[in-house]
């Protein structure tokens, strides 16, 4: 494994953050990742006011079959919910220009909190949820049991997007789902990865590579680029997944 690459897979498992650029043929941004499973208020507020795009959280493609998250595209492309809600037929998602579908899942917050915005209640649900993941997969539960698990602890909608790994992972689709997934990976921990894009500091454009580079060199973050992590993990990936 290159240095750099262990340096990040090293701060990842002691639950720092990492930064990791996808790709300048892809969406062109730079994500601020930290294993959900360590995630405090202070988690939170590091990626809201560092950031400045969405919160979300990426799970591995086990963890989505695992709980039976379906793929809100698919939720909203069925011919039932299209004939409830015409609307939906206007609105489906077939000019992304970055990729052919969306990973986006449910959104989830936890049943103990409020309004589930604030970086308290964010935190809980990113932590439990990633708690809960480890439990039913180390345990083998899946299917109606670990459904209910998840309802005894979670509503939707909520404050966490979740967004689903491919099945196949970085071997079919290499978006920052698939990215964070992958350093969860190498780096051994839970593959449920709380992120969030960095913008400008006007919102407008995504940060360019170089000052995220620059600014998580100034904090001592590791700098990943996507193809640092495809090539760590050894994918051989297909000529859609650019």
């Amino acid at each position: 494994m290159e240095p750099h690459v262990q340096r990040a897979v090293d701060a990842f498992q002691k639950g720092h953050p990492v930064c990791l650029f996808d790709s300048e043929k892809r969406e062109g941004e730079t994500d601020l990742l930290f294993p959900a499973s360590m995630a405090q208020p202070a988690t939170m507020r590091q990626l809201r006011q560092d950031c400045g795009g969405l919160l979300f959280l990426a799970i591995g493609d086990e963890v989505g079959e695992c709980f039976g998250l379906p793929f809100l595209q698919d939720l909203h492309t069925t011919p039932d919910a299209v004939e409830r809600n015409p609307v939906l037929n206007h609105l489906i998602t077939n000019d992304l220009r970055y990729d052919a579908r969306s990973a986006f899942t449910l959104s989830i917050n936890h049943r103990e909190t409020y309004t589930g915005i604030t970086d308290h209640d964010r935190a809980l649900t990113t932590r439990r949820f990633a708690e809960l993941a480890t439990t039913c997969l180390a345990d083998g539960v899946s299917g109606e049991p670990a459904m209910k698990m998840l309802g005894e602890e979670f509503r939707t909608p909520g404050h966490i997007p979740v967004c689903r790994e491919a099945q196949g992972g970085l071997g079919v689709r290499q978006g920052h789902t698939e990215l964070a997934v992958g350093l969860a990976r190498l780096a051994g921990t839970a593959p449920v990865v709380i992120g969030a894009e960095m913008l400008q500091p006007d919102g407008d454009h995504a940060l360019p590579v170089a000052d995220a580079r620059a600014w998580a060199e100034a904090r001592g973050i590791p700098f990943l680029e996507g193809a640092d992590v495809v090539a760590a993990l050894g994918v051989e990936s297909s000529p859609s997944s650019s």
